[in-house]
Protein backbone atom coordinates (compact mmCIF):
# COMPACT_ATOMS: atom_id res chain seq x y z
CA UNK A 1 0.00 0.00 0.00
CA UNK A 2 1.12 3.58 -0.58
CA UNK A 3 1.98 5.76 2.39
CA UNK A 4 1.20 9.37 1.58
CA UNK A 5 -0.93 10.49 4.53
CA UNK A 6 -0.98 10.28 8.31
CA UNK A 7 -3.89 7.83 8.17
CA UNK A 8 -2.12 5.58 5.66
CA UNK A 9 1.01 5.63 7.82
CA UNK A 10 -0.97 4.52 10.86
CA UNK A 11 -2.58 1.70 8.87
CA UNK A 12 0.80 0.55 7.55
CA UNK A 13 2.28 0.48 11.06
CA UNK A 14 -0.62 -1.66 12.29
CA UNK A 15 -0.20 -4.01 9.31
CA UNK A 16 3.55 -4.42 9.87
CA UNK A 17 3.04 -5.05 13.58
CA UNK A 18 0.29 -7.58 12.79
CA UNK A 19 -1.85 -5.91 15.43
CA UNK A 20 -5.34 -4.43 15.27
CA UNK A 21 -5.51 -3.24 18.89
CA UNK A 22 -2.92 -0.43 18.79
CA UNK A 23 -5.01 2.38 17.31
CA UNK A 24 -4.71 4.51 20.44
CA UNK A 25 -0.92 4.23 20.77
CA UNK A 26 0.29 4.28 17.14
CA UNK A 27 0.19 8.13 17.08
CA UNK A 28 2.59 8.04 20.04
CA UNK A 29 4.98 5.77 18.11
CA UNK A 30 4.92 8.29 15.26
CA UNK A 31 5.49 11.26 17.59
CA UNK A 32 8.44 9.48 19.26
CA UNK A 33 9.88 8.72 15.84
CA UNK A 34 9.59 12.39 14.87
CA UNK A 35 11.45 13.35 18.05
CA UNK A 36 14.27 10.96 17.10
CA UNK A 37 14.39 12.24 13.52
CA UNK A 38 14.54 15.85 14.74
CA UNK A 39 17.66 14.90 16.67
CA UNK A 40 19.29 13.00 13.81
CA UNK A 41 18.11 14.40 10.46
CA UNK A 42 19.44 17.60 8.91
CA UNK A 43 18.10 18.28 5.44
CA UNK A 44 17.95 21.38 3.26
CA UNK A 45 14.16 21.26 3.49
CA UNK A 46 14.50 21.96 7.20
CA UNK A 47 16.36 25.24 6.65
CA UNK A 48 14.35 28.35 7.46
CA UNK A 49 14.99 32.07 7.62
CA UNK A 50 13.40 34.29 10.25
CA UNK A 51 13.68 38.04 10.70
CA UNK A 52 12.91 40.02 13.83
CA UNK A 53 13.74 43.33 15.44
CA UNK A 54 16.80 43.12 17.67
CA UNK A 55 16.19 46.03 20.03
CA UNK A 56 16.88 44.29 23.32
CA UNK A 57 19.66 42.08 24.66
CA UNK A 58 17.30 39.09 24.64
CA UNK A 59 15.20 37.75 21.75
CA UNK A 60 12.93 34.69 21.75
CA UNK A 61 14.05 31.57 19.85
CA UNK A 62 11.62 30.52 17.06
CA UNK A 63 9.18 27.87 18.24
CA UNK A 64 10.32 25.35 15.62
CA UNK A 65 14.06 25.98 16.16
CA UNK A 66 16.50 23.05 16.21
CA UNK A 67 19.97 24.35 15.35
CA UNK A 68 21.61 27.62 14.35
CA UNK A 69 23.19 28.08 10.95
CA UNK A 70 23.77 31.84 10.81
CA UNK A 71 22.65 34.90 12.77
CA UNK A 72 23.23 38.31 11.25
CA UNK A 73 22.18 41.92 11.49
CA UNK A 74 21.02 43.35 8.18
CA UNK A 75 23.21 46.41 8.42
CA UNK A 76 25.34 47.85 5.63
CA UNK A 77 27.60 45.98 5.43
CA UNK A 78 25.98 42.94 7.02
CA UNK A 79 27.11 42.14 10.54
CA UNK A 80 27.53 38.41 11.13
CA UNK A 81 27.22 37.68 14.84
CA UNK A 82 29.75 35.31 16.35
CA UNK A 83 28.39 32.54 18.56
CA UNK A 84 29.94 32.29 22.01
CA UNK A 85 29.14 30.27 25.11
CA UNK A 86 27.13 31.92 27.92
CA UNK A 87 30.33 32.23 29.97
CA UNK A 88 32.12 33.89 27.06
CA UNK A 89 29.15 36.20 26.54
CA UNK A 90 29.38 37.29 30.19
CA UNK A 91 33.08 38.00 29.75
CA UNK A 92 32.51 39.94 26.53
CA UNK A 93 29.76 41.96 28.20
CA UNK A 94 32.24 43.27 30.77
CA UNK A 95 34.39 44.67 27.96
CA UNK A 96 31.61 47.02 26.82
CA UNK A 97 30.88 50.03 28.97
CA UNK A 98 27.77 50.92 26.99
CA UNK A 99 25.37 49.55 24.41
CA UNK A 100 26.34 49.36 20.74
CA UNK A 101 26.01 47.29 17.61
CA UNK A 102 25.88 43.61 18.72
CA UNK A 103 28.85 41.49 17.72
CA UNK A 104 28.24 38.23 19.62
CA UNK A 105 25.31 36.02 20.50
CA UNK A 106 24.65 33.08 22.75
CA UNK A 107 21.67 31.07 23.96
CA UNK A 108 20.14 31.44 27.41
CA UNK A 109 17.31 28.94 27.79
CA UNK A 110 14.78 29.68 25.04
CA UNK A 111 16.26 33.07 24.20
CA UNK A 112 19.13 34.52 22.20
CA UNK A 113 21.32 37.01 24.00
CA UNK A 114 23.32 39.54 21.98
CA UNK A 115 26.42 41.36 23.23
CA UNK A 116 26.72 44.25 23.54
CA UNK A 117 23.11 45.22 24.15
CA UNK A 118 21.80 47.03 21.06
CA UNK A 119 22.01 50.82 20.98
CA UNK A 120 19.08 50.98 18.53
CA UNK A 121 16.69 48.67 16.73
CA UNK A 122 18.40 46.35 14.23
CA UNK A 123 16.83 43.86 11.85
CA UNK A 124 18.11 40.44 12.80
CA UNK A 125 18.04 37.56 10.36
CA UNK A 126 18.38 34.00 11.64
CA UNK A 127 19.00 31.04 9.35
CA UNK A 128 18.37 27.79 11.18
CA UNK A 129 17.29 24.17 10.98
CA UNK A 130 13.62 23.83 11.91
CA UNK A 131 11.69 20.91 13.33
CA UNK A 132 10.00 18.47 10.98
CA UNK A 133 6.33 19.53 10.85
CA UNK A 134 4.57 17.01 13.09
CA UNK A 135 1.95 14.80 11.48
CA UNK A 136 -1.56 14.89 12.91
CA UNK A 137 -5.18 14.51 11.89
CA UNK A 138 -5.11 18.15 10.77
CA UNK A 139 -1.60 18.06 9.25
CA UNK A 140 -1.85 14.86 7.25
CA UNK A 141 1.44 15.07 5.35
CA UNK A 142 4.77 16.87 5.25
CA UNK A 143 7.90 16.97 3.11
CA UNK A 144 9.53 14.04 4.92
CA UNK A 145 6.57 11.69 4.55
CA UNK A 146 6.42 12.58 0.86
CA UNK A 147 10.17 12.09 0.42
CA UNK A 148 10.82 9.12 2.73
CA UNK A 149 7.71 7.25 3.88
CA UNK A 150 9.96 4.28 4.68
CA UNK A 151 11.89 6.38 7.21
CA UNK A 152 8.67 7.26 8.98
CA UNK A 153 7.45 3.65 8.92
CA UNK A 154 10.61 2.02 10.24
CA UNK A 155 11.14 4.79 12.78
CA UNK A 156 7.67 4.23 14.24
CA UNK A 157 8.14 0.45 14.25
CA UNK A 158 11.35 0.86 16.26
CA UNK A 159 9.51 3.05 18.78
CA UNK A 160 6.82 0.37 19.10
CA UNK A 161 9.38 -2.22 20.21
CA UNK A 162 9.52 -1.36 23.95
CA UNK A 163 5.73 -1.23 24.08
CA UNK A 164 5.57 -4.70 22.51
CA UNK A 165 8.21 -6.08 24.91
CA UNK A 166 11.25 -6.02 22.58
CA UNK A 167 9.87 -7.33 19.30
CA UNK A 168 12.43 -9.64 17.66
CA UNK A 169 12.06 -7.76 14.39
CA UNK A 170 13.52 -4.56 15.89
CA UNK A 171 17.03 -5.26 14.55
CA UNK A 172 15.73 -5.56 11.00
CA UNK A 173 13.66 -2.39 11.35
CA UNK A 174 16.67 -0.52 12.75
CA UNK A 175 18.78 -1.54 9.73
CA UNK A 176 16.05 -0.48 7.32
CA UNK A 177 15.63 2.82 9.19
CA UNK A 178 19.35 3.52 8.91
CA UNK A 179 19.33 2.64 5.22
CA UNK A 180 16.46 5.07 4.63
CA UNK A 181 18.22 7.78 6.66
CA UNK A 182 21.43 7.28 4.66
CA UNK A 183 19.48 7.48 1.42
CA UNK A 184 17.84 10.72 2.51
CA UNK A 185 21.26 12.14 3.40
CA UNK A 186 22.65 11.26 -0.04
CA UNK A 187 19.61 12.81 -1.75
CA UNK A 188 20.09 15.97 0.32
CA UNK A 189 23.76 16.21 -0.67
CA UNK A 190 22.87 15.80 -4.33
CA UNK A 191 20.15 18.43 -4.07
CA UNK A 192 22.57 20.89 -2.49
CA UNK A 193 25.40 20.33 -4.99
CA UNK A 194 23.68 18.80 -8.02
CA UNK A 195 25.94 17.99 -10.94
CA UNK A 196 28.06 21.10 -10.48
CA UNK A 197 31.74 20.74 -9.71
CA UNK A 198 33.71 22.69 -7.15
CA UNK A 199 35.80 25.37 -8.83
CA UNK A 200 39.42 25.32 -7.80
CA UNK A 201 41.25 28.60 -7.48
CA UNK A 202 44.98 28.85 -7.93
CA UNK A 203 46.78 30.57 -5.09
CA UNK A 204 48.50 33.74 -6.22
CA UNK A 205 52.28 33.66 -5.88
CA UNK A 206 53.92 36.48 -3.94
Amino acid sequence: MSITTYAELQSAIADWLLRTDLTAVIPTFIALSEAQMNREIRDHRMVKRSTAAVDDAYTAVPGDWLENIRFQLNTSPITTLEFVTPDQAAEEKHLYSSSGRPAFFTMIGEEFQVVPGPDSSYTGELTYYSKIPALSDSNTSNWLLSMSPDLYLYGALIQASPYLDDDQRTGTWAQLYQRAADGLRVADQRARIGSSSIRMRAKAMA
